[in-house]
């Protein structure tokens, strides 16, 4: 029995050898899996900065600031040094005025063999001169091509007898929190330099509507700004823009402009050296969790049309009070993302907008406008008289009278009901309402009179909503406020 015991574990017999194999199989998978994951932390990036310095260009802006002299001492007239101070008044222009040369740093990369440059809008702002400095040495002078202010970017062009290293755009929807990246440029104006990193986060908002920043710790300082952010495979995912620091210096915080946003805006810079945006003729706001129980809807996302002025939604019967809920094919979840999308579609094409209005659901076709080119008209309405008051919600409200018109300076077109009190201690208050504001809208019916609004609130409480959505316009800027009913 021992005998066979022992015969029975070696290699030999076909049952565990089977089983050996199999072990033998995994225990080989696993140490390949290990071996692609040590690869994927990289122990050097000194191949991957080899790969690109050549492609990374500093930068170096000249611009003439008009400088106020102070006045001299007077100089008695006769004096032997009136002539010396009146040729050095004369120098200084009139008024005492004379001229400096103002010069920023930045960084910046070259995206083609014949000479185009990514740098950031604020890096050449206002510039007279442009002179872009290589990693070999040599430096050109540099034409700028175009701008965009609203995601920060700008295209150079340099004339050059080679053809130009240069890098490629790379994915950056395919980044992941956690990835290794590199970043290079120019900081504190110390020349050219590498910093690395992971991505710390993706699709930050900083201030503009186009936003879309991947946030990372590897160390951005000033003179960093334009410079490319790189994944390991040495392609560019973010365009280095802007640091959080309480002292000017890296904190491991800083923002680079993702290559989605970028890429397009570059190609577009290229092609007619401004940007295109598309432009759908809305006014939106978030749909917040009362507005949407207000509104009848089942979940809390879309966007809410509060104004549609002339333009392209207004042609294709867009209403104030619809939710966009899909836009090309492509669901709403929020304002900011219905704003992105909308700009990066190309003007001029035809596109399939899903609203949900009045309880169902609608499709429009809508030719998207140029944003650039976009004018907003006033809506025309109607003059109401005979003042009437009312209180509700803690709101009190009255017709539009001459004298309010006067008081408030809204146009003879406006209609609605003007808030004339707010309780403190009411919902209404606490949602923003204040005196002064109009309300243009209940229950996504117009209203002009006391007796259109009560005839909305009726009508709320008989289809048993629990709550009230107002359109209320301040300053000319519209908004929805979903406003608690009580059930008396």
């Amino acid at each position: 029995m021992k005998a066979v015991a022992i015969r029975s574990l070696r290699p030999a017999d076909s049952a565990y050898r089977v089983i050996w194999l199999m072990a033998l199989a995994i225990a080989m998978v696993l140490a390949q899996s290990l071996t692609a994951a040590a690869q994927s932390r990289p122990s050097t990036f000194a191949d991957l900065a080899d790969q690109v310095s050549t492609s990374v260009v500093n930068i170096t802006t000249s611009t003439t600031v008009a400088t106020t002299v102070q006045p001299g001492p007077v100089v008695p007239e006769g004096s032997p040094f009136e002539d010396f101070f009146r040729d050095f008044m004369d120098r200084n222009g009139p008024n005492g005025q004379r001229s400096r040369r103002s010069q920023a740093l930045g960084s910046g990369f070259v995206i083609s063999e014949d000479g185009f440059i990514v740098t950031n809008n604020h890096v050449i702002q206002g510039a007279d001169e442009v002179l872009i400095e290589f990693f070999e040495g040599f430096e050109l002078e540099a034409e700028i091509i175009g701008t965009d202010p609203n995601t920060d970017l700008a295209l150079l062009k340099v004339e050059s007898d080679e053809p130009l290293d240069y890098v490629v755009w790379g994915d950056s929807e395919d980044s992941r929190v956690g990835d290794w990246v590199m970043a290079m440029g120019n900081p504190l104006g110390q020349g050219f330099s590498v910093s690395a990193g992971i991505v710390s986060a993706r699709g930050r908002a900083l201030s503009g509507s186009y936003d879309d920043y991947i946030q990372t710790d590897a160390a951005i300082n000033r003179g960093n700004s334009g410079g490319p952010l790189f994944n390991l495979e040495g392609e560019v995912i973010g365009v280095n823009t802007a640091i959080l620091s309480p002292n000017g210096g890296s904190i491991g915080i800083g923002f680079a402009m993702s290559s989605r946003v970028a890429e397009n805006v570059i190609d577009q810079l290229r092609e007619f050296g401004e940007t295109r945006r598309g432009w759908l003729g809305v006014r939106i706001q978030d749909v917040t969790a009362d507005l949407a129980e207000g509104l009848g809807l089942d979940e809390e996302r879309g966007a809410l049309v509060t104004d549609v002025p002339e333009g392209p939604a207004m042609d294709a019967g867009m209403e104030a009070g619809d939710v966009i809920l899909t836009f090309d094919g492509v669901d709403v979840g929020d304002t900011r993302g219905l704003v992105q999308q909308v700009g990066e579609t190309p003007v001029g094409k035809e596109v399939r907008v899903i609203v949900f209005r009045d309880g169902g659901t609608e499709t429009l076709w809508v030719t998207l406008g140029r944003r650039e080119d976009a004018e907003r008209a006033v809506p025309a309405s109607i003059n109401r008289e005979d003042p009437t008051t009312t209180e509700f919600l803690g709101l009190t409200v009255s017709d539009i009278t001459p004298e309010l018109r006067e008081q408030l300076g809204l146009t003879d077109e406006s209609e609605g009901l003007v808030v004339s009190d707010v309780a403190e201690d009411s919902e209404a208050f606490e949602k923003g309402l204040r005196v002064g504001d109009i309300i243009t809208e209940a229950g996504q019916e117009k209203v002009a009179t006391i007796a259109d609004l009560e005839a909305r609130i009726d009508a709320a409480r008989d289809a048993g909503r629990a709550s009230l959505v107002l359109l209320v316009r301040r300053d000319d800027n519209p908004r929805f406020v979903a406003l608690t009913l009580d059930q008396g």
